[in-house]
Order: structure tokens, then sequence, then C-alpha cells
């Protein structure tokens, strides 16, 4: 028994040994930050000599939610308003378009034609977005002036400024939301389809009774990890429209706390805000994760 007990035990010391470089990653670069930040959210502080931090407990946080602040309104509104819109419109092309080309010949071809804009850095995408919708010489105004509308300021305008940006953000997502969504699809046997229309079911009742009750599984992961990235993202925000557009309109909270942070020198506010998004984001991906905790292949 001493030498099973030697030999599991050095068994176990080993494979410490070859995971200690992905803990160390881990606890370096996740663990430790985090928890600094978590320290850093009750705490004002300039972002340089680490003697200088001030410990003020819920004051950041109070006054995130105090009367006349704009997290809540109109940044944190915002935020939400750019996730879900541009999940939505990412998730429902997405589906139409994924459904249709596990249907045509040269698959690969599609996918990847739908996949290039995702290898594309944001800032391009925003630069080249920001050119078409630009006023004066952009196309898109361009083909409005040629059916008789007038142009439109499209990020000068807060009415139109951040739907902009929505759409630019839904269209960018639609690669990534594709391939995953293609990948489910070809999972489903097709054995359930000819049994369907063997029974003389139609179009809708095929992908509804069918296609959309087994594609659960690639529902929740494409919706989840789009609205995280949705709820982070501030990037085009930041190209597009320079620091939040008129009058705050497509201020989102990740430009903020990037302002906060490396602008004027709130680490403590900075930090207490990106704590308030992470509680927001676990919030609605378990809302997410209850919606469709059912589902897939192996459920039928």
């Amino acid at each position: 028994m001493s030498g099973k007990s030697k030999l599991n035990r050095g068994q176990g010391l080993l494979g410490w040994a070859f995971l200690s470089p992905v803990v160390v990653f881990y606890a370096v670069f996740f663990l430790i930050p985090l928890l600094f930040s978590l320290y850093l959210s009750f705490t004002e502080w300039g972002g340089f000599d680490l003697t200088l931090i001030d410990w003020v407990g819920l004051k950041n946080y109070k006054a995130l939610f105090a009367d006349g602040s704009t997290f809540v309104n109109p940044i944190l509104k915002n935020t939400f308003v750019f996730a879900f819109g541009t999940v939505a419109i990412s998730f429902l092309i997405a589906l139409m378009v994924s459904y249709m080309i596990t249907r045509l010949k040269y698959e690969g071809f599609w996918r990847t034609l739908y996949f290039l804009p995702t290898v594309t850095t944001v800032v391009a995408i925003g630069n080249v977005w920001l050119y078409l919708y630009n006023p004066t010489n952009g196309l898109i105004n361009a083909v409005l002036n040629k059916l008789g509308v007038s142009s439109i300021k499209f990020l000068d305008d807060p009415t139109t400024a951040l739907a902009s940006i929505i759409v630019v953000g839904g269209w960018l997502g639609i690669g990534s939301s594709v391939l995953i969504l293609t990948a489910g699809l070809k999972a489903i046997p097709e054995d359930y389809y000819e049994a369907a229309t063997l029974e003389g079911a139609g179009l809708s009742d095929i992908f509804t009774k069918i296609t959309f009750p087994l594609l659960k599984p690639s529902i929740l992961f494409v919706l989840i990890t789009s609205f995280i990235g949705g709820l982070q993202s501030f990037t085009l925000s930041l190209v597009m429209t320079k620091n939040g557009g008129p009058g705050n309109s497509t201020n989102v909270g990740g430009l903020e706390m990037y302002n906060q942070a490396f602008s004027y020198g709130n680490w403590g506010t900075a930090s207490a805000m990106a704590f308030v998004l992470f509680v927001c984001v676990f919030i609605v991906t378990i809302v997410q994760l209850t919606v469709f905790r059912r589902g897939g292949v192996e459920s039928y």
C-alpha cells in the first residue's frame, strides 16, 4: 500500500509540475489583477504611486448611482442597448444565413466569406464605416441622395449615433455566429428531417420542432459570448465617435472605464464600474442559461 501511495503521490506531483506554467500564468495575468482591481474599487488612486492609494470604502459605488451621475443614464443604458442591439442583429442574420448555406454547394466558401470581417481589426472596420457614414461624400448618403432622400448625419446626430454604431457591431458579429451555428446545424442527424418530411411536416414545423430545439446549445453559446462581447466593447465608439459622441449618446461602459482610468486617473471609479458591469453580465448570463438550459441532440 505504501508503494502505491508513493506512486500516486509522485504522479500527482508530476501532474502539478506540468500544470504549474498554466497556473502561474493564470495567477499573474488574471487572478492577481482581478483581486487588485477589486481592492482598487474601494479606493482612490491616480495610477502611479502605490503609496498614494486611499481607502474610501463604498464611496465609488455610491457615486456611480448618486443623483446627477451619468453612469446609469446614459452610460449603462447605452451599454445594454448596444449589447442587445448588436446581438439581435448578428444572431438573427447569422441564424438565417447558416440555415441557408448548409443547404448550398461550396458551404466552406460561404462560411469563409462571412467570417472574413471577423479577422479584420475593429479599428480598421470602424474607420471604413466612418467613411461610409460621412454626411458629405459617404457612400450611404450618396445612395440616399440618388433615391431622393436628404443626407443623414449618422454619427453627428444624438438620435442616430448609437443606432449607427449598433449596425456596425451587429454586422461585425455575423461571421463568428455563422461559424458556430453552421457547426451546430451540421451536427443534427438527417434522420430527424427525413422522418418529419415523411410525416408531412412543413418547413416552418421542421424548423420550430426540430432545428431550433436541437440547436439550443449552439444558440446559447452564441448569445452568451456575443452579449458579453457587446457589454465589453468600446472600440467602435472610440474610433467612430471619439469620446462618447454627441451628447454622450454613444458612451458605453468600457469607454467610460477607459477614460476614467487612463484619461482622468480615477482608477478606483473605473474599477467600481468594471465590477458593476460584471454583476450585470453575470445576471444576464444566468438568465440565458435558465432559458436555454434544455435542448440539443443529447436531449433526444
